[in-house]
């Protein structure tokens, strides 16, 4: 079962967090994805965003 953010940490609190992002079918959220050969580099910015 899933926690909302706001319980888990305060906000405004400083720090280093991973960040993890469920993809299907193989989709890759970013880098290169080996099987088709696209590169997704562009979405770490939409990320830290």
């Amino acid at each position: 079962m899933t926690t909302a953010r706001s319980t888990l940490i305060a906000p405004g609190t400083p720090g280093a967090y991973h960040c993890v992002q469920r993809c299907v079918r193989r989709a890759f959220l970013c880098g290169v994805d080996r099987y088709s050969g696209q590169s997704f580099e562009h979405r770490k910015h939409w990320v830290e965003q």
